[in-house]
């Protein structure tokens, strides 16, 4: 049987890779003041993936550089502004899912600046993507 369940009747979970409080300076918004001022976003993106092979072999090759995997989640929130963040969630999974070993991600976008008038500490969007 895999990881996946496939054959047999039990689905082992994944393993996974988090990477919490990354932040990132980007000028998304519907607001023209969040068009030209930009705010910085707070990304929390858990990444489901098999580390077996990686582990036993001890080969980064079969799992995802986290390391790289960041500054590509980073690069991917700061360019071209679009509305919503629920647009910049989106984005950040296609960049994950880009990468082979991962098979499931889920992405939570923070906008603690956004444009809310009532007292806040933080609005996010979360969305969970997958391997079709």
């Amino acid at each position: 049987m895999d990881r996946m369940g496939n054959g047999g009747d039990a689905v082992m979970p994944l393993d996974t890779i988090t990477l919490t409080g990354l932040r990132a300076s980007a000028f998304h918004g519907v607001f023209e003041s969040e068009r030209r001022d930009g705010q910085v976003f707070v990304l929390d993106v858990t990444v489901h993936l098999d580390f077996a092979a990686a582990a036993a072999s001890d080969d980064l090759g079969l799992t995802i550089h986290y390391g790289e995997l960041a500054e590509e989640i980073v690069t991917a929130v700061e360019r071209d502004p679009v509305d919503l963040i629920e647009t910049v969630a989106e984005r950040i999974a296609e960049v994950v899912l880009a990468h082979r070993a991962a098979r499931l991600v889920s992405v939570t976008v923070h906008k603690p600046s956004a444009p809310i008038t009532v007292p806040f500490d933080d609005v996010a969007v979360t969305i969970v993507r997958g391997r079709d």
